[in-house]
């Protein structure tokens, strides 16, 4: 759990929003995450707004 912590702490998240994050990106790489479920997260978003 410590590394989720640190994780979560080098992206600027709280613990639940990086597990938040994980579950949302295993449900996407494993092809049963919906279209509009992707979209209704709005996660991708907030990570791309991250990264510029």
């Amino acid at each position: 759990m410590k590394l989720v912590e640190k994780w979560a702490s080098d992206e600027f998240r709280s613990v639940n929003g990086q597990i938040e994050w994980m579950l949302h990106k295993a449900l996407k790489e494993a092809g049963r995450l919906k279209k509009e479920e992707d979209q209704d997260t709005g996660i991708e978003r907030k990570e791309n707004k991250l990264k510029k």
